[in-house]
């Protein structure tokens, strides 16, 4: 009896090609409501006080916080998705974070994990850091729609649910709209950690969201957890800008120029992400970049 002809096969065969059907179609739809996103910003995106095609956004719903950025980056989607598809090109750029003092990958597809070294920002010993274990995956690849997921069961002081997702679709032959996706949930003890935090360290710390304007004049920005979410969401992006704009030069040129490109996009918005001089910023990383290249595999 010909493989084809067993009725088990068949089915199986069937089956399969059905899958494969409605995951083509789950990929398509997707683009298309991310596309349709693009469409219903696009005056936004125009008029952005960024000063450039860039919308941050932020929530906050039963303990659970979210921050988002929707962008145009003058990139072909040609080279923006085969950099961000993989997981050790995210190690790159997320080593960037002041907060992350370690980034390093594990095991093959579909089963690799991205692992986080979270602390202060100053340079410390990795045993004081705090490890996030990320699953990574991209379970949509194709020639005009990318999603990356990477999700983590558990976090720094009692915060959880963790999800840092990246979808992108071109726009024409020279740019890609990206939409970043950063959440994370937190219990008591998360918000009483947080709550000490904003009425000491951080109670001159505001984020991004304007929510109205003062007695001179000038904007108010949003204080408080979405704040928070709204500074590191907004870093993870510039890390995502920075990492792609440098890909055009010679490998042993691309890091540094990482760095200092990121750490200069971060002083334009010096008011929230402003925590560093240059220098120190630039000392604190070298260390941690060599630490991280002398554990990686030889």
């Amino acid at each position: 009896m010909s493989p084809v002809a067993n009725p088990f096969i068949r089915a199986t065969l069937a089956a399969l090609a059905f899958s494969m059907v409605g995951l083509g179609a789950a990929r398509a739809q997707d683009a298309a409501a991310l596309r349709s996103a693009h469409t219903s910003l696009r005056a936004r995106l125009a008029s952005s006080p960024f000063q450039r095609p860039l919308v941050l956004e932020s929530s906050l719903s039963s303990g659970d916080l979210k921050g988002e950025v929707y962008a145009v980056i003058e990139q072909p989607f040609g080279v923006v998705s085969p950099a961000l598809q993989a997981a050790g090109h995210w190690c790159d750029l997320l080593i960037l974070h002041l907060n992350v003092k370690q980034c390093r990958t594990a095991g093959e597809p579909p089963g690799q994990t991205v692992s986080l070294s979270v602390g202060r920002k100053f340079d410390q010993p990795l045993s004081e850091a705090y490890l996030v274990r990320f699953a990574y995956r991209a379970p949509a690849t194709s020639n005009d729609y990318l999603r990356v997921q990477m999700a983590a069961d558990t976090g720094p002081l009692g915060t959880s649910d963790y999800r840092l997702a990246l979808e992108a679709v071109p726009l024409d032959t020279k740019s890609t709209f990206l939409h970043l996706s950063y959440a994370y949930s937190y219990g008591t003890a998360a918000l009483m950690a947080m709550e000490v935090y904003l009425a000491s360290m951080g109670r001159d710390k505001v984020g991004f969201s304007v929510t109205g304007k003062g007695s001179d004049g000038r904007p108010v920005y949003i204080r408080g957890v979405r704040g928070v979410v709204e500074r590191n969401t907004m870093r993870y992006y510039l890390a995502i800008e920075s990492y792609l704009g440098t890909l055009s030069l010679p490998p042993a040129e691309q890091e540094e120029k990482r760095l200092r490109d990121w750490f200069a996009a971060t002083e334009r918005h010096a008011l929230q992400l402003h925590e560093l001089e240059r220098s120190e910023y630039l000392a604190m990383k070298h260390l941690e970049l060599q630490r991280q290249h002398a554990s990686e595999p030889r």
